[in-house]
């Protein structure tokens, strides 16, 4: 487990009010990432993702399942690594300065919950040992979904 994850593991391990720890992971997750822009959470609800805490400019509110990289990733089922956007069918500019994206499904009970969203206003920025690492973040996020 890398130190990021560590320290986010540690940190929610704290508190039990789901709001407050995706809050607290995405401030955390701005802290250990370079050349991000946009770091945070849209959580299903009534069977379309709604804006969760996040740290970045403000955002789209709501995404359809299967629109955009969010929607796709809850679609799919599976991490979104866009490494240029404006590649993307269907991609939805929230912030015109985000270049490239990656989106990571978060589970509770077998069924997508939310996703973590981070975007950079880099091309190519998102790796495979950055998919590996935020996909080991969701599991821990996924530990104290209530």
């Amino acid at each position: 487990m890398n130190e990021m994850n560590v320290n986010l593991k540690a940190l929610l391990d704290k508190e039990d009010w789901l709001i407050t720890s995706l809050s607290n992971a995405s401030a955390l997750l701005n802290e250990y990432l370079d050349n991000i822009n946009w770091v945070g959470f849209y959580l299903m609800q009534n069977g379309e993702l709604v804006l969760g805490p996040f740290q970045g400019k403000s955002a789209c509110v709501r995404i359809k399942v299967g629109r955009g990289v969010c929607g796709t990733a809850v679609s799919e089922d599976k991490t979104q690594l866009v490494p240029d956007v404006h590649q993307f069918p269907g991609h939805i500019a929230c912030d015109s300065a985000s270049n490239s994206e990656i989106v990571v499904p978060i589970h509770f009970g077998g069924e997508v919950v939310a996703v973590l969203d981070i975007d950079s206003p880099l091309f190519n920025r998102f790796t495979e040992e950055d998919k590996v690492n935020l996909e080991e973040s969701a599991k821990i996020i996924e530990e104290i979904w209530k």
